[in-house]
């Protein structure tokens, strides 16, 4: 139980991590747990992935609360100068929220019937070391280009409704291919469309909500009579060790991007790509 409960701990740090940063929590778990596997079943492994993630989703529900949140207390006077005490619904939130929903149509319409398959034949080492490395190449380029160029949009409430739906076929392609990294495909998407990077990292952190929540409630389903075995404080150390280091991966990121580019996280991608590339062709 020791180990396993170590095993959650450095697996929840490595979620928390590498969901929120652009450089493929697939790619780092896969390669993890070649080297460090928990002494449990394979379905019950399967729900610690979930339930972990959904440590993850929680972090950006905390931190970004007041803009997601569409009821807003009415700040405006009545004639005795007294704040008024109702709420009302904030038509910026709901925009912000539609947006998010168009953004989420490619991959519940495309993505969820075509999920099987390819979690069958992408899911592995190799397919995760290519697409670590091809969209490591592509943020270096994107980033590039955009380095004499000034961004058309520079706010969460300025992405359109195509901007919006140009996102959402980019996480479409993460969502298919393991390795791509959500929030990686859904930024370099909004840079090409000239959307400048904290807006780009925001709109991807709302994005995951629906997104992530979504394929979280289904695994749920599937595994939910494991959910209360033996192992179960397994799930609830690596959901709140996710949850905690995810607040620090998502202030860091913003934090950085302020004054820096995605480049360095580029040639992560491009690096861990190659190391998984030569392991898995050596050791199979």
């Amino acid at each position: 139980m020791l180990y396993n409960l170590f095993v959650s701990v450095v697996l929840g740090i490595v979620q928390g991590i590498t969901e929120w940063l652009p450089v493929s929590s697939t790619g780092h778990m896969i390669l993890l747990n070649e080297f460090l596997k928990m002494n449990v079943s394979e379905d019950f492994f399967n729900l610690f992935l979930v339930v972990i993630q959904f440590g993850s989703i929680l972090a950006v529900v905390v931190l970004y609360f007041n803009r997601i949140w569409p009821l807003k207390k009415n700040t405006g006077k009545s004639t005795d100068g007294k704040a008024l005490g109702n709420y009302i619904i904030d038509s910026d939130t709901i925009s912000l929220w539609l947006k998010i929903i168009v953004a989420s149509l490619p991959a519940i319409i495309i993505g969820l019937p075509l999920e099987d398959f390819f979690e069958a034949h992408f899911y592995n080492g190799i397919s995760v070391a290519i697409m670590l490395i091809l969209f490591g190449i592509a943020f270096i380029v994107v980033e590039t280009k955009n380095e004499d160029r000034t961004p058309v949009c520079t706010s969460v409430g300025g992405i359109t409704y195509q901007a919006a739906l140009f996102i959402g076929f980019a996480q479409l392609i993460a969502a298919l291919f393991p390795g791509t990294s959500r929030s990686g495909a859904t930024i370099i998407a909004a840079l090409i469309i000239g959307i400048d990077r904290i807006s780009a990292a925001e709109f991807t952190f709302f994005l995951a909500i629906p997104a992530m929540f979504g394929a979280s409630l289904l695994k749920l389903i599937k595994y939910r009579e494991l959910l209360f075995s033996s192992d179960m404080i397994l799930l609830l150390v690596g959901m709140v060790v996710a949850f905690v280091v995810s607040i620090f991966a998502i202030r860091f990121l913003m934090n950085y991007i302020k004054t820096n580019n995605f480049k360095v996280f580029g040639w992560y991608r491009i690096g861990l790509g190659t190391l998984m590339m030569m392991y898995f062709l050596i050791f199979g």
